[in-house]
């Protein structure tokens, strides 16, 4: 019997949701409709007798996750609740807390932070400076995305600042076992641990899922997709039921591990792979879609596709070209103010066009945002760096997030310093270094240090009197935030808390600003505030921890904190302009973007001080920068592509390098673009002195109305 086609699909799509023995791979260009596939596939699964709780789809943000699930639910309705919608990381956290018993991890284990981190590979390594730190957390990080431990990184090590950091990373994973900590690397290779190191677990986490479906598949690195044939059965099996999704044209993730060699296995390993491709682009028009395929063109195709759409020829991609970079954010500016007074290409204003939310600045590198802050402002336009702090980076909430650990895991010992520190209780540096040194003497935790019945024969009574008070209290925090259940509850636990450890007079003593600690205070209560809503149910968990709207308690909230690197519900649709890095605006589209910096150098991104000109590769010795041009590459087809109506591409012919301008070419990839020459150059300025003109005219008969009125 053939399955009725989902409505409003394609004829690629329809094959894609359709395909549901075997394993399956979707080719999905830019702007094909895959989340469309994704959730219409969770629907005919569930319609041909899938159980909800047996479907996971996986994807790399919590963002994606949420609007995943959102729309699941518009399909389904009430069963999309079953569904585990979540990110890779988040799976993690639900084997590793189901689980991870079996590698001697307690349930209520602490997922550490970046801050953490460094401050403990600091203590391992003997050194203060951060910048030294940081790069082993890469070095460590690398080399656990690949998949080994410290014994294997250092026997494989090239140097001896490799095995200088392979032995700090041995100090640094005791640390972590001490702590019953993990980092974020560990959520992916522990689960995959479990899976290798024991098939009871393989096998029933095998039995409950009946279907995974992977977003983003060309994201993933070595760890995620062995992970991923553990939880499909291995990769023996003709009828593994999976469903990945991707697009080997917009991988450009090579620099955190990301691997296109995914990909390239997948039907080896999988030989019953069925492939579809999806091609039609609901987004843009065929303009810019030209120069997309053109761009990608010259990259070796794993899969070859190319993208069309039927939305129309549109206006062709227009390529700025300024003095240098004040300019072209002046530039940049013009286009702004003249397409939003229609008064660029198509000559009339449509409604959709005029709000400030439809435009995007997207470039390279973070530093290139300021000079076009500057010019914003300049021009009163309303605008948002995208990809900046993140909420939870804020020291007021770490600070909160520090207890919720240790309420969680008393074996935190990063949490257990900055909450017994902030704000200040009267316990000393020394205090906390003499308990440091027996908690070390003695292998435990701090925490667990303080009820030692020998503490006292190294801490004066006083001392001894205050961390055992500073115990009582956490200890009563946390049976009382696990009786805490639901919004007001918890509203009203968390402000008698804050109340308690005065936290309030704390911001306020130690700012200079009274005003800026007002801002702090304010972000303390909206914080509480998306807590007890999480314990009202009233907001799905984005961490995908657990996907239903049930009533929680506090504690219970608690420890998914780790996992959520933004409020998503704080990022209301604002009408401001975006300014974004190419990286951060992967997934998102703008119906006008300014493609800017376009120049070599950064993009592509300066390959090598013997790179030649055409970056081409001669031999072996070249493939590393061969591969990063084709990275590069694929990062201005992303950025092209997010493009809904009009496009403009800039460049700078002189750029600061220091304190002084030096020369600057346009990017080889404006030549690649292949666009008409009599149709892409344009002069903002012209422009915005029609747009004057316009504004000047408008407000004479303004004036003369009212004059006559």
């Amino acid at each position: 019997m053939s399955a009725p086609a989902p409505t409003g699909l394609n004829l690629a799509q329809q094959e894609a949701v359709n395909h549901l023995h075997g394993p399956c791979l979707v080719l999905a260009g830019a702007g094909s409709g895959k989340t469309r596939v994704i959730t219409h596939k969770i629907a005919r699964l569930i319609q041909t007798g899938v159980p909800a709780r047996r479907i996971a789809a996986i994807t790399f943000t919590n963002k994606a996750a949420a609007e995943m699930r959102e729309r699941a639910r518009g399909l389904v309705g009430a069963p999309a609740k079953e569904v585990l919608i979540c990110t890779f990381h988040a799976l993690g956290v639900r084997m590793l807390r189901q689980d991870g018993a079996a590698l001697g991890l307690k349930a209520q284990f602490s997922i550490l932070d970046t801050d953490d981190i460094t401050s403990i590979l600091k203590d391992c390594g003997g050194t203060t400076d951060a910048a030294t730190a940081r790069q082993w957390q890469w070095d460590i990080s690398r080399w656990k995305n690949m998949g080994l431990n410290a014994a294997q990184a250092e026997a494989q090590a090239q140097d001896d600042r490799e095995r200088l950091t392979a032995r700090i990373m041995a100090r640094y994973e005791e640390r972590l076992t001490a702590y019953q900590s993990v980092d974020f690397d560990d959520l992916l290779g522990l689960p995959l641990k479990l899976m290798t190191e024991h098939p009871d677990v393989r096998q029933r986490w095998q039995a409950a899922l009946g279907h995974v479906l992977v977003d983003e598949y060309q994201d993933t690195n070595a760890t995620q997709y062995a992970l991923l044939k553990h939880l499909v059965g291995g990769a023996d099996r003709a009828d593994a039921r999976f469903t990945a999704v991707g697009d080997d044209d917009q991988s450009i993730y090579g620099w955190r591990g990301a691997t296109l060699d995914n990909l390239r296995q997948l039907p080896v390993d999988f030989p019953t792979l069925k492939v579809i491709k999806l091609e039609q682009n609901y987004r843009s028009t065929s303009a810019i879609l030209r120069a997309a395929n053109n761009v990608i063109g010259p990259n070796p195709k794993l899969f070859p596709k190319s993208l069309w759409s039927d939305l129309g020829e549109g206006e062709p991609v227009r390529v700025v070209d300024a003095d240098h970079e004040e300019h072209e954010a002046e530039r940049a500016v013009a286009r702004i103010q003249s397409l939003r007074a229609g008064t660029a290409e198509s000559g009339s204003a449509q409604p959709h066009s005029r709000e400030f939310r439809d435009f995007a600045v997207l470039y390279r590198a973070n530093h290139q945002a300021r000079v076009f802050e500057q010019a914003l402002r300049k021009a009163q336009i309303p605008y948002k760096v995208s990809g900046g702090q993140s909420f939870f980076d804020r020291a007021e909430i770490r600070d909160l997030c520090a207890w919720f650990r240790l309420w969680v895991n008393n074996n935190d010992d990063p949490a257990f310093l900055r909450a017994i520190t902030t704000p200040k209780r009267g316990i000393g540096h020394q205090t906390l270094q003499q308990l440091g040194v027996f908690a070390g003497k003695y292998k435990c935790s701090l925490f667990e240090s303080l009820f030692s019945a020998s503490l006292g024969s190294v801490l004066a009574a006083r001392a001894v009197g205050s961390l055992h008070e500073f115990g009582r209290y956490v200890n009563d925090l946390e049976f009382r935030a696990r009786q805490t259940l639901g919004a007001e509850a918890a509203r009203s636990f968390l402000a008698e808390w804050l109340k308690e450890i005065g936290y309030e007079k704390h911001l306020y003593d130690n700012e200079d600003s009274e005003k800026l600690a007002a801002a702090r205070w304010t972000n303390v209560l909206e914080f509480c505030d998306w807590m007890a809503a999480r314990c009202g149910g009233q907001i799905d968990d984005a961490a995908g921890v657990t996907t239903q709207s049930e009533i929680k308690h506090l504690l219970e909230v608690a420890q998914t904190i780790s996992l959520l690197s933004t409020i998503s519900e704080r990022e209301t649709d604002q009408n401001v302009v975006t300014l974004s890095t190419l990286h951060a605006a992967k997934g998102l589209e703008w119906p006008h973007v300014l493609l800017v910096g376009v120049n070599e150098g950064l993009l592509p991104f300066k390959l090598s001080d013997e790179a030649p000109p055409g970056g081409r590769a001669d031999g072996p010795q070249d493939e590393s920068i061969t591969d990063r041009l084709q990275e590069e590459r694929r990062l201005m087809y992303v950025g092209i592509t997010r493009a809904q109506r009009s496009l403009a591409v800039s460049w700078t012919r002189k750029r600061k390098k220091g304190r002084e301008l030096v020369a600057s070419q346009p990017s080889r990839f404006i030549a690649e673009m292949a666009l008409d020459a009599k149709t892409v150059k344009e002069d903002p300025r012209e422009k915005l002195k029609a747009l004057r003109a316009e504004f000047a005219k408008k407000a004479q008969a303004s004036a003369a109305a009212a004059a006559a009125r």
